[in-house]
């Protein structure tokens, strides 16, 4: 895009250098009033401003159950939202051409004044399982679902379906989800493993 074009949430206003396939969506409707660059050109920010209505693109559509692996792939990369999947090692966006050995996601995180998730994601059970339908097809091994042992109430994932749960406890980092990875499923040479945030599961 370029500064001054009108934006649905749902537009496409850039794309991965390197892989085009993997592009990066408007979250709102509105106006680009800037594109903020760094050194080489590199985009630090693409600034929208909302209009007062929010309008959303006409995206793909389907039922989860009836599609494929790569048609979900094609899914999410044409609506631009595979940028949430990220990929170990080194922790960057997940390549779309490597198949995972499995998913994980941390619904618990034991860092200093770090929020619940179970606040966050507080009625959203079905947007969470929704979530989880469609990583478990983008995976032929498990979609780990990791929460914390000491926690009584976990009303948003009890009833998670076509996952692993792992229950964790202790200090600061076991909420991270790379020393959970390393305890449950560690990485081998030639081996990815993607990571999703719960929230964006959802």
């Amino acid at each position: 895009v370029k500064e001054g074009d009108s934006v649905k949430a749902g537009s496409i206003l850039f794309h991965d250098k390197y892989k085009e396939s993997i592009k990066f969506a408007s979250p709102i409707s509105g106006t680009v009033k800037a594109i903020v660059r760094g050194e080489k050109r590199r985009i630090l920010e693409v600034l929208v401003e909302s209009d007062d209505s929010q309008t959303f693109e006409n995206g793909p559509s389907g039922s989860v159950s009836e599609m494929s692996g790569d048609q979900i792939k094609a899914t999410m990369l044409s609506s631009g939202l595979w940028p949430f999947l990220n990929q170990r090692p080194i922790d960057v966006i997940a390549d779309p051409v490597n198949e995972p050995k499995a998913i994980f996601i941390s619904a618990f995180s034991s860092a200093p004044l770090a929020p619940d998730y179970n606040f966050l994601l507080q009625g959203r059970g079905d947007d969470f399982q929704a979530g989880l339908d469609v990583l478990a097809k983008l995976t032929s091994g498990k979609v780990h679902l990791t929460l914390n042992a000491n926690t009584a109430s976990d009303e948003v994932f009890k009833n998670a379906k076509g996952v692993q749960i792992n229950k964790i406890s202790g200090k600061h980092p076991a909420g991270n989800v790379g020393t959970q990875i390393h305890h449950i499923d560690p990485i081998n040479k030639g081996q990815f493993v993607w990571t999703v945030n719960a929230q964006d599961v959802a």
